[in-house]
């Protein structure tokens, strides 16, 4: 699994995303339940994914509502799918309000630019 972190950090809250190829729901939670293994990880406040299968659109908010969609929108924009996305926050203690969505979608664009999968 390809790990960027240390990509956002708004308020005290930090900012990570993660990917790997990934064509199940199964799998998908396989990858995360692996991500969290790593200490760092497992002390997130949240863990958000979201997948493109070949059996339809999966996510996870994790508790953070709606990130979910916002990943899945943003990887069905870039058509790419059997690719798991996971962006991951540590919660700052403040409340970001609608910046958290914004932070989620530049978290992805990053993943999609960086790791060669999304368009240009």
């Amino acid at each position: 699994m390809r790990v960027i972190e240390n990509i956002i950090s708004d308020r005290g809250s930090k900012y990570a995303v993660s990917g790997a190829a990934c064509g199940s729901e199964a799998e998908a939670k396989a990858l995360v339940k692996a991500l969290q293994r790593r200490k760092k990880f497992a002390k997130a406040t949240h863990n958000s994914w979201g997948l493109l299968a070949s059996d339809g659109p999966v996510k996870n908010d994790d508790g953070e509502s709606g990130a979910g969609m916002v990943i899945l929108r943003m990887l069905e924009r870039e058509g790419l799918h059997d690719h798991l996305v996971v962006v991951t926050r540590w919660y700052g203690g403040k409340h970001l309000g609608g910046d958290r969505f914004r932070h989620v979608q530049e978290a992805v664009r990053i993943y999609l630019e960086q790791s060669g999968t999304g368009a240009p």
